[in-house]
């Protein structure tokens, strides 16, 4: 439709552009989505830049583009009507329009909003990378949540996408891990009593003896020296450094996957950043063949001169850097899945950093071909500041996960419903709408934006909520499944009341909502996008009968609209990942 409209303004604007002789670019025409029913669907601002060339008002040249649009024949088979406002002109679909875009619904099914992309493009999502021997807290929630929804988003619009998971499992802070745990847990023990000693570790432990770490080099700073020392015997391959480090590592990911598999988030890669170790060399030699290295205090930098700090590359005790091994991890996508775009979702306080990674891997030519973008979200924080897992202040996200679940539990007690439904069905709920109500809440802020941890906010579950997606979908199945013997498909007479056209206007703008979503990468628009929606069907469902509405014709639109319904609350609810319940 935007085509369409920009086709319209372009010839308006060209008549316009014979009266009063000015430059003008169809590429110059901008047409959005309004947001505003009372705006219509569409707007343009063209006006302005019209009134600009010519030095006259933005006002009058709206009026002079109405009078030409409205008399172009196309105008009023799409639109209902096109009007000026402030300098604005605002499109309303016609009822034709929608009419035709409810039976597309219809016809393409959970398939609606999707396209075909020939060739087909990849993008790589790397999302969640939680640090091995860290439990995994609430501030890993909010990359987790966002890279999958990312992914599904992509995914359904025709890309080929690779979720990787770039694991921290290696860098400095093993070397002090390492320390404690042969200090604290094996000094003086022989192997038999060391290996049991390991066996035993769990997450929380790790998490622990890091705490320690950092608490006792508080007064003595000669631990960190010690915690080099025992990193740089683990780039060695020191057989105890690395049986210790193995071991840390696979009590991690045991305990990841646990939480994965609860908020049901997959990957089709994790590799760790010990993965490219032996990557790094190739990387090294290429930037200094390209002579892009220089010598700072013993140490290998790379300059951007006035563009940027510059990047440590090689420490000065020849020791590498995280930086070197992004710049192998890379290469290493570059030229293994020769992605159109690869998406960094990482916490913003990582922007500096990532603006000097992709500005290196731009003068060393390698992204000529791949889109850079890294999604720096907000923090999930206390009032008073962030978390921080040296001074132990980590909240722990299966905690969050249980209480939102318990205080699921507890709505499900006080509906009528519970008496359909047996324990077991009640507990595979609570836990569903439970995670759903976490995951709606990270995934309602814009990705930027900090969300200040309050449990009564980020435990909501009503209003503009993912239970409440999740209720309204569960309400039109039911209606849905007392018409089933209704055959509502078939072309009916399309004379929507206002509050119908409503549903149908913010039905027919699915398609572009989800363009503009993958252009930002913002999934707070779905959310906005699909809380109006459902909001909208449920006035609907307060105020007008369905299945007892007065005439036939008027049942079998409305069963019409609420099956449109579903099928776009059940897509957007794949795409963040909530879950879908037939209960309630």
């Amino acid at each position: 439709m935007e085509e369409v409209i920009k086709e319209l303004i372009n010839k308006a604007a060209l008549r316009i552009q014979s009266k009063y002789q000015f430059e003008f670019e169809e590429n110059e025409i901008e047409v959005f989505l309004t947001g505003d029913d009372k705006l219509g669907d569409y707007t343009s601002n063209i006006s302005f830049g019209l009134a600009k060339k010519i030095s006259n008002s933005p006002f009058k040249i709206a009026e002079e583009l109405i009078l030409l649009i409205n008399s172009f024949p196309e105008t009023n088979y799409y639109f209902q009507k096109v009007e000026a406002a402030n300098g604005f002109i605002n499109f309303f679909l016609s009822f034709k329009v929608l009419e035709q875009e409810i039976s597309e619904v219809f016809k393409s099914g959970l398939k609606y909003g999707q396209r075909k992309i020939f060739p087909r493009k990849t993008a790589v999502i790397d999302y969640s990378s939680p640090n091995i021997a860290k439990t995994f807290g609430i501030g890993h929630l909010r990359s987790t949540i966002i890279g999958q929804s990312i992914y599904n988003l992509y995914k359904y619009l025709g890309w080929k996408v690779i979720g990787d998971n770039h694991l921290g499992d290696w860098g400095t802070q093993f070397g002090k891990l390492i320390y404690q745990i042969e200090n604290e847990l094996l000094k003086g023990k022989n192997q038999k009593e060391k290996k049991k000693i390991l066996e035993s570790l769990t997450i929380d432990k790790l998490e622990s003896l890091y705490v320690d770490f950092h608490r006792l080099a508080k007064t003595n700073p000669q631990l960190e020296e010690e915690a080099r020392k025992w990193f740089k015997k683990l780039e060695e391959k020191d057989r105890e450094a690395v049986r210790i480090w193995r071991t840390c590592v696979n009590v991690s990911l045991k305990e990841f996957n646990r939480i994965y598999k609860l908020l049901n988030v997959k990957f089709d890669v994790s590799l760790g950043e010990s993965f490219y170790e032996d990557k790094m060399k190739k990387v090294l030699e290429e930037l200094k063949d390209k002579k892009l290295l220089k010598e700072s205090q013993n140490a290998l930098i790379i300059d951007f001169e006035e563009k940027l700090p510059p990047a440590l590359v090689l420490k000065s005790d020849k020791a590498t850097t995280y930086f070197l091994r992004d710049l192998a991890t890379l290469k290493y996508r570059l030229e293994k899945w020769k992605p159109s775009l690869i998406i960094y979702e990482v916490g913003i306080d990582q922007t500096l950093y990532f603006e000097q990674l992709f500005e290196a891997a731009k003068m060393l030519n390698w992204t000529n071909s791949a889109k850079l973008i890294h999604l720096g979200h907000g923090l999930i924080r206390w009032p008073w500041g962030k978390f921080s897992t040296r001074k132990g202040e980590t909240i722990h996200l299966e905690e969050v996960l249980n209480i939102s679940i318990s205080k699921a539990s507890e709505i499900i007690e006080k509906t009528e419903t519970k008496r359909n439904l047996s324990e077991k069905e009640k507990n595979i709920i609570a836990k569903k709408i439970g995670i759903s109500a976490i995951k709606y809440n990270i995934l309602s802020y814009h990705y930027k934006s900090d969300i200040i941890f309050d449990w009564e906010k980020i435990l909501n579950l009503k209003g503009n909520s993912g239970p409440y997606l999740q209720y309204t979908l569960v309400r039109c199945l039911s209606v849905l499944e007392k018409a089933k013997h209704l055959k509502f498909k078939n072309s009916l007479v399309f004379n929507p009341n206002h509050l119908e056209s409503l549903i149908c206007r913010q039905i027919a703008i699915f398609k572009p909502t989800l363009n503009l979503i993958q252009e930002k990468n913002s999934l707070n628009l779905l959310t906005d996008y699909v809380f109006k929606l459902a909001s909208l069907y449920n006035l609907f469902y307060q105020k007008y009968p369905i299945l007892k509405a007065e005439s036939k014709e008027e049942i079998l639109f409305r069963l019409k609209l609420t099956q449109a319904t579903s099928q776009i609350l059940k897509i957007v609810l794949k795409i963040l990942g909530l879950d879908i319940l037939t209960k309630m």
